[in-house]
């Protein structure tokens, strides 16, 4: 068995106000997730929950992010996030405060048999 790569997507989440990383890397990978609708596990026979998912999250404060948070958003299959320094902090114009900006992958695999001679 090999992991096959089925499907990327990308989403941008935000915090105007509480300069909460978490809630704007949620809001990225909503935002990668619900602009589509895979159908890829019902075309390869596959149950829904044999997705594999690496989520890959980009904020300015990577240490900031509850992974566990991030990984609740995904509606089935098995989630690995990891957070990197990315993202975008935006001052706010009176210099107190940020608007935090999260960038987020979500990347599908699935667990298929490599054919003989391939």
């Amino acid at each position: 068995m090999a992991l096959k790569r089925m499907a990327v997507e990308f989403g941008m989440g935000t915090d105007l106000r509480g300069e909460d990383y978490t809630k704007a890397a949620v809001r990225a990978l909503r935002d990668a997730l619900w602009h589509n609708s895979l159908t890829i596990a019902d075309a390869l026979g596959f149950p829904k929950e044999a997705m594999i998912v690496e989520v890959m999250i980009g904020v300015a404060r990577p240490d900031a992010v509850d992974k566990a948070q991030v990984a609740a958003v995904l509606p089935y299959g098995s989630a690995k996030v990891s957070v990197v320094e990315g993202g975008l902090d935006v001052l706010k114009d009176d210099g107190v405060g940020r608007t935090v900006m999260a960038n987020a992958a979500a990347i599908v695999y699935f667990d298929i048999a490599e054919e003989a001679g391939a």
